[in-house]
């Protein structure tokens, strides 16, 4: 398909990732365990913009009554991080965290690769128990926050 989608397979290839490409697309689909759970990750190459994008996608959507808990939740942990960023889909509670890179007029290597996927699935491990915490409404957006990242009282 292209360089990038290339190189983001020989970096899965390399890290014994198990992954399906997407049909005619530029798009790589792969699993993630971590502590706190699993989900689905999609690796994209959009060629022509010379980006590579890599999303973990939260294994529950948020419910409507709890989209604006959640969305609260998500702008706190967003709130100093310093790669990526997650996302809330408000028309279908769809979760997500993205990684992403411009290497316009330079190259992608496995070496870029691999600090934008494993920053992605490790953030995405770290807040997930808070993220479900808020879509069961079990505990508050600020507080669910402060415990995922270790600042509770």
């Amino acid at each position: 398909m292209g360089d990038l989608l290339d190189v983001a397979i020989s970096f899965f290839k390399e890290d014994n990732w198990s992954f399906t490409q997407l049909e005619d697309q530029p798009i790589l689909k792969l699993s993630f365990q971590g502590e706190s759970g699993q989900w689905s990750c999609y690796a994209q190459a959009r060629e022509e913009q010379a980006q590579f994008l890599f999303y973990s996608m939260c294994p529950v959507k948020a419910v409507e009554d709890r989209r604006t808990a959640v969305a609260e939740f998500l702008t706190r942990a967003n709130y100093g991080l310093f790669i990526g960023n997650f996302e809330l889909d408000f028309s279908d509670g769809e979760i997500r965290y993205k990684t992403s890179i411009d290497v316009e007029g330079s190259q992608l290597s496995p070496a870029l690769v691999k600090p934008l996927v494993y920053a992605n699935v490790l953030m995405m491990d770290r807040y997930l128990p808070g993220i479900m915490s808020v879509i069961y409404g079990s505990i508050p957006p600020a507080e669910a926050v402060a415990k995922a990242e270790g600042t509770a009282d």
